[in-house]
């Protein structure tokens, strides 16, 4: 079957947060931008739901955070944690210096359906949704587009700049051949709903236990839950029987003790495997990564959907003038991973540091009761430190703010 072909300035390979970002202020700066997605939808289950205040802030720049809040979301001014007995607050995003003081809890495909139907009112926007990117396309040693399965047969996308936005697994990163750098991660997740009700607790929390830590997300009508299990553990969890785990779930929250058997077998039950890595370099010619496809980042503090708009919006901000004019040379696309390397480190190190003396620590248990590191203790002591977290995981470090322009 003969390949269709189109051509564009920019391709971006994967529709999430970081991919469909970019080609939103891509096609807002006039340039011309070809989403493929391999899905035909959104809709899955557990991503990342979390949209963080200078993502809200964001929006705000665009014009569009009060049509964005018209969607059925959940506000979380504050993150609560509780260490054995011991119940404090970690985060409190009152005191933000940003519009809005809270993390917007939203279902992720919403989130998408909107940057969507907002991208494709610029007529340089186009997605293709079901469209599998296999290949890059090269010549002399740059790449100059896509190859990608999809319904309709193959097609052939030639770009004067291929991003890869298509996560942690990315088949574009592997066929660039680009080296990664594993920070390692000591668990995975299995997430899954229980039905919440009027006299639960309205906080979102994790509570820390000796060999056990449980996340609970306040989604209004339900819980989205976290049951944390050490790295590769998962068919040791499933050996045990799905009674065990319901009771493990009665047990770390004892006011939904009742609603353990809505959780009905394993297909309710999502594993979230971990993983905690880098790209040495984001870039070859003609190619770039962002979001997971540079860096996955740990849950701890759910700041990946955070880092990838930011990788987005920084993207723009440095690379719609080249674009508009051309192909973007190998020193433009270094200025994009010189931006927002640092502050990915910086995350990623902090991230580690809480996996291991937080994560690791009550993972592995050994302890006759489980009590809060003193970073911690402190939190509790000088609520006004509270402030400090909040701004590391609802700011992050070095934030972006939109310059590209509306053409």
């Amino acid at each position: 079957m003969a390949s269709a072909s189109r051509a564009v300035r920019c391709c971006i390979v994967g529709g999430g947060p970081a991919g469909m970002m970019l080609g939103l202020l891509l096609a807002r700066a006039g340039v011309s931008v070809l989403v493929l997605e391999k899905h035909a939808d959104f809709l899955r289950d557990f991503r990342g739901d979390t949209i963080h205040p200078s993502t809200l802030e964001l929006m705000h720049e665009l014009g569009i955070l009060e049509e964005l809040l018209r969607l059925p979301h959940q506000q979380v001014s504050r993150l609560a944690a509780q260490f054995g007995d011991f119940p404090l607050t970690i985060a409190d995003f009152t005191h933000l210096p940003t519009r809005c003081k809270f993390i917007a809890m939203m279902p992720q495909w919403d989130f998408l359906d909107f940057l969507v139907r907002r991208a494709k009112i610029f007529p340089t926007f186009q997605l293709e949704m079901q469209a599998e990117a296999t290949e890059l396309i090269e010549d002399g040693g740059r790449v100059t587009g896509v190859r990608a399965g999809t319904p309709a047969g193959p097609l052939e996308v030639r770009a004067d700049l291929v991003v890869a936005a298509d996560g942690r697994s990315s088949v574009l990163r592997e066929r660039a051949g680009l080296s990664v750098e594993d920070l390692g991660a000591p668990m995975d997740v299995f997430w899954f709903r229980l039905s919440r009700r009027p006299p639960d607790p309205a906080v979102t929390m994790g509570r820390f236990d000796i060999g056990r830590i449980f996340v609970l997300i306040n989604r209004g009508e339900h819980w989205q839950c976290g049951y944390v299990i050490p790295k590769g553990s998962a068919e040791e969890v499933r050996r045990r029987g799905l009674e065990a785990f319901r009771a493990e779930v009665a047990h770390l929250a004892p006011w939904a003790a009742d609603r353990a058997s809505e959780i009905r077998n394993w297909e309710d039950v999502k594993l979230l495997t971990v993983k905690v890595d880098r790209v040495r370099q984001w870039y070859r010619p003609g190619l770039l990564c962002i979001g997971d496809a540079a860096h996955a980042m740990s849950p701890v503090g759910g700041v990946g959907i955070n880092l990838a708009i930011q990788d987005a919006v920084a993207t723009a901000n440095l690379l719609w003038e080249p674009l508009r004019a051309g192909r973007p040379t190998i020193a433009q696309l270094r200025r994009v991973q010189a931006r927002r390397q640092w502050p990915t480190r910086v995350t990623q190190r902090l991230q580690v540091l809480v996996q291991r003396r937080v994560i690791t620590r009550a993972l592995q248990g050994g302890q006759a009761r489980m009590t809060p590191p003193l970073a911690i203790r402190l939190l509790a002591r000088h609520p006004w430190l509270q402030r400090l977290p909040a701004r590391l995981v609802g700011v992050g470090v070095r934030p972006e703010h939109v310059r590209s322009p509306a053409i």
